[in-house]
């Protein structure tokens, strides 16, 4: 088995791909790259069991083979490259020479059979989606999923496809998001939950990428399809809380404010804030938004006013500034909009502009009781 290919096309691949291995694999087989030589296509697998990522590459060969090789010492080798041709020959002592225009390096290999299969999807459903559409989803949503194993349900996103349109919603008991497209939609209804680390891997190559990605997914598995590229993971197991019932219809009380100065004075309020509970006071009457946080323990205490246009009740209510600044971080929108009922009720937060055609982003943060 031999095959030449580029020293940069190659690293760019297996750093997509080493992203799905672990640091510390219970089967010593997943530290290394699966390498599939047919003819010129060498097609390169990573997995961790529950994820496994396969890319495509076009190489200079006219043999065949299946061999494991050690992730990390390649890519290190390969880091070190400037572009030039790199020769890979399988050598009969078990090792696999790398030659490049100044030396050759030895590697040894295992047997490309101990390599686990990845999982086949029988009479799959199956979407497309665009790359972009599908990373920004992801973005959006993702970092308001919980990390808690105990409930392993809201520690991944989940997907909800229907003929209207597509929604993805995180959730972690004190936020929420929910992100939907009218501009995007699938052939039949369908839902599952995806974990965090396929969704990242994701969201990392599909920023910015036209290009349409297949989503075929059964009650276990789900598999993404896009140029050279499959990802296949095994779907979180469980019923996702029913999302809808928890955001609240009636909000008499609207606050429209500028975002970016929203966000910079909850960043600065929040430093004086105690530091277990993290929380901001907001104080709304009339066209004026008062901003305060205090730490009783240290004396320490910070107050800033905005003006902001307000249509509602005076009211008092408190959150976690760790929340509300993720949340005003993953907006686009130059205006944001915040609506409340009662102090001890979710706030919704929404974009007033800086949305697509189609496209609907609706945040909730449970508001944290004030002590008077």
């Amino acid at each position: 088995m031999k095959f030449i290919v580029s020293s940069t096309y190659l690293l760019k691949q297996l750093q997509i791909l080493g992203g799905v291995i672990n640091n510390n694999n219970t089967l010593p087989i997943l530290d290394n790259f699966l390498f599939e030589l047919k003819q010129d296509e060498l097609t390169v697998s990573a997995s961790d069991l529950e994820t496994t990522m396969s890319a495509k590459l076009k190489v200079e060969s006219d043999s065949e083979g299946a061999i494991a090789v050690p992730a990390k010492l390649l890519l290190e080798t390969l880091k070190t490259f400037p572009e030039q041709p790199l020769t890979f020959v399988v050598e009969d002592n078990h090792t696999i020479e790398l030659s490049s225009n100044h030396g050759k390096y030895a590697l040894a290999y295992a047997d490309g059979e101990e390599f686990p299969n990845a999982v086949e999807l029988n009479e799959p459903s199956s979407t497309v989606v665009q790359g972009d559409v599908l990373a920004t989803a992801i973005s959006k949503t993702i970092f308001a999923s919980g990390n808690d194993d105990l409930r392993p349900v809201m520690s991944g996103v989940f997907f909800q496809f229907s003929t209207e349109g597509i929604t993805f919603v995180a959730t972690d008991a004190h936020k929420l998001v929910k992100y939907s497209r009218e501009d995007v939609s699938a052939s039949q209804a369908a839902e599952f939950i995806m974990p965090k680390k396929p969704l990242n891997l994701l969201k990392g190559i599909l920023a910015g990428s036209e290009t349409d990605v297949l989503i075929e997914y059964n009650d276990s598995n789900a598999k993404f399809t896009f140029e050279d590229t499959q990802l296949i993971c095994r779907l979180i197991d469980g019923k996702y809380p029913n999302y809808e019932a928890v955001i609240p219809k009636e909000n008499p009380n609207k606050l429209i404010i500028d975002r970016s100065q929203f966000l910079s004075s909850v960043r600065r309020v929040s430093i004086f804030s105690n530091k277990t509970t993290h929380q901001v006071r907001l104080k709304i009457a009339g066209a004026e938004l008062n901003i305060s946080a205090e730490d009783i323990d240290y004396s320490n205490k910070a107050e800033e006013r905005l003006t902001c246009s307000y249509a509602g009740d005076d009211m008092q209510i408190g959150f976690n500034s760790r929340f509300l600044t993720e949340m005003l971080n993953n907006l686009n929108a130059n205006e944001v909009q915040l609506e409340m009922s009662l102090p001890n009720r979710a706030g919704i937060l929404t974009p007033v502009d800086g949305l697509d055609e189609g496209e609907k982003i609706t945040m909730l943060v449970m508001p944290v009781m004030l002590n008077n």
